[in-house]
């Protein structure tokens, strides 16, 4: 009987979960074509009236903008960039605070690996190549999107850039510049880690999450799924979504596994049955975010990705948890959005199967019990497993004037995961704050200076 309620209790909370998850989703997706129709019904009706403005105005800003480095926004899991969901940013406008930023659409649940590949082409152009052996290993095609244009072409050791990830966004671009410094990109062998001027993490996926396990992923592996979980309902979601391959739909959404062929087109109805048997395609192979996401995973990453001495590192650690009476609980009840507050809870109370191996040695549950409602706050701070990182915690940002480069600066901030991204009127004067203080240190404080030759001293 115990066993029956405790199964029951399970199936409760998979459903629940489920149901708020697939609202959140409806609730965006609706509010992005609903915002779009109406922009469509205002330009029909809207007066044809020349204000005036001559096109030599838009050519000086963009003039001006171009001397700037830019700044590039990563989104994180299944996020989306400019472009995607109409006019609906993920960034809830931060792009808007400065004169050029760039906000790349990637894979919402394609693996660090590839997100990082489809990084390098958005910003030098051409097609994205994942490279011939790992496309082989993971089964699907070596090349995927054409860029006909890069959106930062000149990128070099002489114009670095800036980059902002939100969430598994800041592990991408740690995954990128490794790659830049081991010339990983067929037909451009002068990249360096030097292309990378700074790095920010928002909430950033660095040491895995226990929210993996409750969702769906097994603790012994950290790759395979369990029977019945929310994951299991995502991947059928998402497998049939891909398969069924409606233009509108993918234009406003892609998970971004064009790159596996799934279209009903492409794989059929028996390449859709072994996709969802689990026979091929990415949760098969095990190619997607989530595998990236658990500890195990961000150990497997973390083990070849280095902090660089030449670049800056800036991270934001989020935590919605505070102790009462010894035990960790959620530190408030209506400034944690619905779709994280019963994860906010389960993570802070969760603890690792006594029957499994731990994932590293001096694990403690205790050390993982504050969080966002995504991510644990003890991943986001800095990578620090299976190689603890060079570190450095500030409350003001005054404090680590000057920046040093290769040390990661952290601050932990009183939010949730989603509180900075979407809907700007949840965050208040705290989203200003944050992105204020992002693009100030990128444009004021951080920079590389390079030696003077003796024979140019004055």
């Amino acid at each position: 009987m115990f066993r029956l309620w405790i199964a029951i209790l399970q199936l409760s909370e998979l459903f629940v979960s489920s149901l708020v998850h697939l609202l959140y989703g409806f609730y965006i997706f609706s509010t992005a074509v609903a915002s779009d129709i109406s922009l469509a019904l205002n330009e029909c009706f809207k007066p044809n009236i020349n204000i005036g403005v001559n096109d030599g105005d838009d050519s000086k800003t963009i003039t001006k903008s171009d001397g700037l480095t830019p700044i590039v926004l990563v989104h994180g899991i299944f996020g989306f960039g400019k472009g995607r969901l109409g006019g609906m940013s993920y960034f809830a406008g931060a792009e808007k605070k400065d004169e050029r930023v760039l906000v790349p659409d990637l894979g919402s649940l394609t693996s660090i690996y590839d997100r990082a590949r489809e990084l390098f082409y958005y910003l030098k152009g051409g097609q994205v190549d994942y490279g011939e052996e790992h496309s082989n290993v993971y089964g699907h095609s070596q090349f995927g999107r054409i860029y006909e244009q890069g959106h930062y072409p000149e990128w070099d050791e002489d114009h670095p850039v800036h980059f902002v990830g939100h969430s598994a966004g800041a592990q991408v671009v740690r995954a990128l510049q490794q790659m830049l410094a081991d010339k990983a990109f067929k037909g451009y062998e002068d990249t360096s880690e030097n292309w990378v001027l700074s790095i920010t993490a928002l909430s950033g996926a660095f040491n895995g999450t226990t929210r993996t396990y409750l969702d769906g992923m097994q603790p012994e592996d950290g790759r395979s799924l369990k029977p019945l979980c929310l994951l299991q309902l995502c991947r059928l979601g998402v497998l049939i979504y891909d398969w069924l391959d409606i233009s509108w739909m993918k234009t406003y959404y892609n998970f971004g596994f064009d790159h596996f062929n799934i279209t009903w087109k492409k794989a059929g109805v028996s390449g859709l049955m072994d996709c969802l048997l689990g026979k091929t395609g990415p949760f098969a192979t095990g190619d997607w975010i989530l595998p990236d996401l658990t500890i195990q995973g961000s150990m497997r990453l973390n083990a070849r990705l280095r902090t660089f001495p030449s670049t800056f590192y800036f991270s934001y650690a989020t935590k919605r948890t505070r102790k009462m009476m010894g035990i960790t609980v959620p530190s408030s009840l209506f400034g944690i959005h619905p779709l994280l507050f019963i994860r906010v809870l389960q993570m802070s109370q969760w603890g690792h199967p006594p029957d499994v191996s731990l994932p590293y040695k001096g694990y403690r549950d205790e050390d993982w019990q504050d969080n966002d409602g995504a991510l644990n706050t003890i991943s986001m701070t800095h990578p620090r497993i299976p190689t603890e990182h060079p570190s450095r915690f500030v409350v003001n940002d005054s404090d680590c004037q000057p920046l040093q480069p290769g040390i990661w600066y952290y601050k932990i901030v009183e939010a949730d995961h989603i509180l900075f991204i979407v809907n700007r009127e949840r965050a208040g004067v705290q989203f200003d704050l944050i992105y204020d203080s992002i693009f100030e240190r990128c444009r004021k404080h951080v920079f590389r200076t390079k030696p003077t030759l003796p024979n140019l001293t004055h």
